[in-house]
């Protein structure tokens, strides 16, 4: 039997906050793990006099806006269940699902603004569809009308027993912290419906195994013939507004023109686009992206590439735009360099590249509407970084524009080191599709990335929601290299859905660097320390997390992170983490380690201990909380990651 897991707390916590703060990856992840439980508990907390159908969007929507919006302390962890115990982020996230829940049950009141929980949500929605849980049998219809009887607070003590398991005690502080006024007469209001806990998990109340049925069709018939007249008034009033002038045509989405010069003219002239020559790559002096040739299918389709031009310059308000972190989102300077244009899937794409940005513009193959603009930063890339870049996701599904020196592509699950790698299929440069880890939804079972092959160096590419995919890299800072061969394959494994945390974050590469090895104080094995740095193109942002794995352990635990420090980097390639480890045997360790170089390491606060060399372990208690301080080889003193 192993060890078993915990979710560690930063040892570099300050011992005097009493009350756990939660990440809004933390909570995140724990909403996703546990989200049906959490809708099925606003369900049962929302008022039944709601209609079932509403009751099941509220639930959702509700459970999905729970979410904190930064770092958040949470002033009542109750004791979990088997799964959940000491997740100070599910915790959270029930705490806010309860309050909300109960409070779209208060009654409105005059000369007050309703709470957002009151209203009608405004998504999810489900048009021309009532969508209602699936009906039970006599006893779950019998219960469902008890608990209609109860009061909301009442409702959600019940809930919180049957579903959590929590003992009244815990129940009582998590109302109280829910703002409900008298959790004693809630719990005695809740003891006059019979325990019927096992009924809590049958369909009856399951709002995520729903049924679907049409709402009113004459209604939504007379409703239709409205719309219709009234859109038909608005598209005249548009074109009345819209003569004179070029209207919609020659420029598609973009807004109307409102400067004329030379030099703007020229950098929207599809006629002046800079298009390097097939095999510049070959003999370049550089090889980046400005040496890739123009590929596709409609690179001399003037018409798309003078309406991509358009409205990069300026994009109309139906446009979406989007942008990785400290990515400038104005038009060209001047006549831009083409890589892409062609069809991929349903959509027509054009790729630019301006010296500093890779500029996406896509359209629906039948018009303009829908277009959608997007921008990323690749100031600086180099052979290693200008590999691919993201033509399109469909369908949970991603197709790369690869680099001309590419000469092999392929599919590989990062996660399962074992698995092999699944070859791609490359049309003038284009991937075939490869699923995507950015659209997975649930519990993260694997994580697939780009395999590309440059000669005899293979790198691997991850997806991370941008246009230029992350480099992985694996070893020690200043001297990385990139993940290929068996070892590296199985020392990123552990770490691959870790790659979540940052996406979305202009992330240019990502290392995982294992820098310590420490035997556990039980002797079953050694548990690993890595550190996992991604950064950014931008410069700043650095995300650091320091990870523990016990022997055998699929993943790794987060022990300590932060942002914009050079821990674990070329510029200071130290780290100093620590985390709480329960024995088999029930017993509470404080387990930290540096980097090879740390001469010593010393524990304060909650948890008292020194240690020479780079490994240090003292005993502690369950929910300790210490301060580290380790001192290099240099003499020069560092803290705790945090």
């Amino acid at each position: 039997m192993q060890p078993q897991d915990v979710a560690p707390r930063p040892a570099s916590s300050s011992a005097s906050s009493a009350d756990p703060v939660v990440d809004v990856e933390q909570a995140e992840a724990a909403l996703v793990e546990h989200y049906p439980g959490l809708v099925r508990l606003a369900y049962l907390v929302l008022p039944p006099d709601l209609g079932r159908s509403r009751r099941v969007l509220t639930a959702h929507a509700l459970t999905q806006r729970a979410l904190p919006r930064n770092r958040t302390a949470t002033p009542v962890i109750p004791a979990q269940s088997a799964g959940r115990e000491g997740d100070p982020g599910y915790a959270l996230v029930r705490l806010r699902v309860v309050r909300t829940a109960l409070e779209a049950g208060l009654p409105l009141r005059r000369r007050a603004w309703p709470r957002r929980s009151q209203l009608p949500p405004l998504l999810p929605q489900v048009w021309g569809l009532k969508l209602f849980p699936r009906s039970g049998g006599a006893d779950e219809l019998a219960l469902d009308e008890r608990l209609a009887a109860l009061s909301g607070p009442a409702r959600a003590a019940y809930a919180l027993r049957g579903l959590d398991r929590l003992p009244d005690g815990d129940v009582r502080r998590l109302l109280t912290a829910a703002g409900v006024a008298d959790a004693d007469a809630a719990l005695r209001e809740a003891d006059e419906v019979a325990d019927r806990y096992a009924l809590l998990g049958s369909p009856e109340f399951d709002p995520c195994s729903l049924q679907a049925r049409p709402t009113d069709l004459m209604r939504r018939r007379r409703h239709a013939k409205a719309a219709l007249v009234a859109g038909a008034a608005l598209v005249v009033c548009g074109a009345l507004l819209g003569l004179p002038g070029d209207g919609w045509g020659p420029d598609g989405a973009a807004a109307p023109a409102y400067a004329r010069n030379p030099a703007a003219e020229a950098a929207l002239d599809p006629g002046k686009l800079t298009r390097a020559a097939p095999a510049a790559w070959k003999t370049s002096a550089r090889t980046d992206f400005s040496v890739w040739p123009a590929r596709g299918g409609l690179t001399g389709d003037r018409k798309l590439l003078r309406r991509a031009l358009a409205v990069w310059a300026r994009p109309g308000g139906s446009v979406r735009v989007s942008a990785t972190a400290g990515t400038a989102t104005g038009g060209p300077a001047g006549p831009p360099q083409l890589l892409y244009a062609g069809t991929v899937d349903t959509a027509h794409v054009v790729i630019f590249y301006d010296g500093l940005r890779i500029v996406r513009y896509a359209e629906p193959k039948d018009g303009t509407a829908g277009a959608a603009l997007d921008f990323a930063r690749a100031d600086g890339a180099g052979r290693t970084e200008a590999n691919a870049v993201v033509l399109g996701r469909t369908d949970g599904n991603v197709r790369y524009l690869t680099a001309p020196w590419v000469t092999k592509a392929a599919e590989r699950d990062l996660a399962k080191p074992g698995s092999g790698a699944m070859d791609l299929t490359l049309t003038g440069g284009v991937t075939s599709p490869l699923a995507t880890p950015v659209q997975r939804t649930g519990a993260c079972t694997s994580w697939n990335v780009l395999q590309v092959t440059d000669g005899s160096h293979t790198r691997l590419l991850s997806d991370l929601g941008e246009l230029v995919p992350a480099r992985l890299t694996t070893g020690r800072p200043g001297k990385t290299k990139d993940v290929s061969g068996a070892k590296a394959l199985h020392a990123w494994a552990p770490y691959a859905c870790s790659l979540g945390a940052v996406r979305g974050q202009g992330v240019r590469s990502v290392n995982a660097w294992e820098f310590a090895s420490q035997p556990l104080p039980d002797e079953t094995g050694s548990g690993e320390w890595t550190c996992t740095r991604a950064e950014t193109w931008r410069g700043d942002g650095a995300r650091v997390m320091a990870q523990f794995r016990t022997p055998g352990g699929a993943r790794g635990a987060v022990a300590a992170k932060a942002q914009d420090v050079p821990a674990c980097g070329k510029r200071d390639p130290h780290v100093l983490a620590g985390v709480l480890w329960k024995s088999e045997d029930g017993d509470w360790y404080l387990l930290a380690a540096g980097s090879r170089d740390t001469e010593s390491i010393e524990a304060t606060g909650g948890v008292s201990g020194s240690a020479d060399g780079n490994l240090l372990t003292a005993g502690a208690e369950r929910g300790a909380r210490a301060e580290l301080k380790g001192t290099l080889e240099d003499g020069r003193t560092i803290g705790g990651l945090r």
